[in-house]
């Protein structure tokens, strides 16, 4: 089995540390690079899966999946295409239907802001951030959600409004959820609360056979 660390847009691998820093050293930890594995197709979100699934597919199952944003929208689709491969899920700062305002929006921020504040410190350049956050316009997996059988963990911080109500609305539609919400925290809880993070993350795994 491995645990698999996703990370969100704007993110590296690196964002991880600190959670995994707190939690119990695991071998077969594997932590995908997005960016890396983008630039491996045409740049949209449909080639950044089927790369990632690959890459996937080489690792010792049942695997559990922990994403953030990007990383658990990836995660959820990922499982619902391979369900006898995912023992369980972790979905942090989720959607699983595309918000086309806030997509929207999105997209023209990063239109107008600078390289720099529009790439996060990652090597992506901006044009490829909005070609694959332009291709994930059309995404909805909700109706795989019901057939989702393993279990899940769906985690929001309290003050990530973009985020919470998915994330609610989420934990509602998957058969076998729980919800945490993390009073106070944002977005990234990666970063913010990792310590926390990773103690629900461990309660959680510890409780799975």
């Amino acid at each position: 089995m491995a645990r698999v660390f996703l990370h969100g847009l704007g993110q590296g691998p690196d964002s991880w540390q600190p959670v995994r820093a707190c939690l119990s050293p695991a071998p077969d930890d594997a932590l995908p690079d997005l960016a890396a594995l983008l630039r491996r197709g045409d740049g949209t979100y449909g080639a950044l899966l089927a790369s990632l699934a690959a890459a996937l597919e080489v690792l010792p199952g049942p695997l559990d999946l922990c994403g953030l944003s990007l990383g658990a929208v990836l995660a959820l689709d990922y499982a619902a295409r391979r369900p006898e491969r995912v023992r369980s899920l972790v979905l942090i700062a989720p959607q699983f239907r595309m918000p086309r305002r806030l997509l929207a929006l999105q997209d023209l921020l990063f239109r107008l802001l600078p390289e720099r504040l529009v790439t996060g410190g990652t090597d992506l350049k901006k044009a490829e951030l909005l070609t694959l956050t332009r291709s994930m316009a059309d995404l909805d997996l909700t109706a795989p959600l019901p057939g989702l059988a393993c279990p899940a963990l769906v985690v929001c911080g309290a003050r990530d409004r973009a985020n919470l109500p998915a994330a609610r609305e989420l934990a509602g539609l998957l058969p076998e959820a729980e919800l945490r919400v993390f009073p106070g925290a944002g977005h990234a809880l990666n970063r913010e609360t990792p310590e926390l993070l990773a103690q629900v993350l461990s309660a959680f795994w510890s409780n799975r056979p």
